[in-house]
């Protein structure tokens, strides 16, 4: 068990040897550019290959109206803003400082692998292969939830690039693509479960926010969350699932300000009551 904890590149590791940092370096920068540049490009282009369906991106969005269908904009929005943060992400691995490309490099295994699910879901989703891109997205949901809870203490400039932000995005992104996949994705029947399953977002948001009170992964549901209300609501004005969206966006969004504001000016939340200061002497106040 030993050897294969030495062997195995997922394990929890305090420090790495030089050889893996330059090969996480290598190998986190060269799947991140393949990640950009496959949803880049296919966001712009179509594929050319094979005999199925082959749509853009965000065409298959919209050619499979469903109700997880999400608003290009705020999707492209996210992706940038996630891309950036990556790249900040990736320059740590680069840095002086010991501890910081340790800390790094610490999720590198997880990441690394998270670029190559995603790589291949763009690959598969872009050719209308839902069934086989729904299940890279469950294993990398699967890969992502392991990392969240082995590394949820990092610091946010590793925490928010690597972890919350592709999580939130893998979990919403199993509802729109298993919504796409099934048969009949505007149909009443479709659109009711569609009411029921987006709470899951809020539910899964809050679990975040009460338990780790990480307000990364309440902001990125909430922006996910938002860019589902504006196409429901552009797409068919009387209906729930727009309002539902938008409900969990605000709750959301309520909720991670709550928290990170007192995160950032160094007050941390508690959110359960304090105990007694002396706690030998609390049993005879009580008398």
């Amino acid at each position: 068990m030993a050897n294969w904890n030495a062997w195995n590149p997922f394990t929890k590791r305090e420090s790495h040897t030089s050889g893996s940092i330059t090969t996480y370096k290598i190998l986190t920068l060269v799947t991140w550019l393949l990640s950009v540049v496959v949803t880049v490009y296919y966001t712009i282009h179509r594929p050319h290959d094979g005999f199925t369906i082959r749509k853009r991106i965000w065409d298959q969005n919209y050619l499979y109206p469903s109700a997880f269908t999400m608003n290009h904009i705020l999707g492209d929005i996210y992706w940038v803003g996630l891309f950036v943060l990556q790249f900040g992400y990736i320059t740590h691995l680069f840095s002086r400082n010991a501890d910081t490309v340790n800390a790094a490099a610490s999720v590198g295994s997880h990441f690394i692998l998270n670029n190559l699910f995603h790589f291949g879901f763009v690959m598969l989703f872009v050719r209308s292969h839902f069934h086989w891109a729904e299940l890279l997205l469950i294993l990398n949901f699967i890969n992502l939830s392991s990392l969240y809870f082995r590394h949820h203490t990092y610091p946010r400039f590793i925490h928010a690039p690597t972890v919350s932000g592709p999580l939130a995005w893998t979990f919403v992104a199993i509802y729109w693509n298993g919504a796409i996949m099934v048969p009949h994705p505007h149909s009443l029947v479709a659109r009711i479960f569609g009411n029921i399953f987006i709470w899951s977002l809020l539910v899964y948001g809050m679990f975040f926010i009460i338990i780790y009170k990480d307000y990364t992964m309440g902001f990125a549901l909430s922006m996910l969350a938002a860019a589902i209300g504006v196409a429901q609501f552009t797409r068919q004005i009387i209906a729930l699932q727009w309002i539902f969206a938008f409900i969990i966006m605000a709750l959301l969004f309520i909720m991670t300000v709550v928290v990170a504001v007192p995160a950032w000016t160094g007050r941390e939340i508690r959110w359960r009551r304090a105990e007694p200061a002396d706690q030998e002497r609390a049993p005879l106040l009580n008398e």
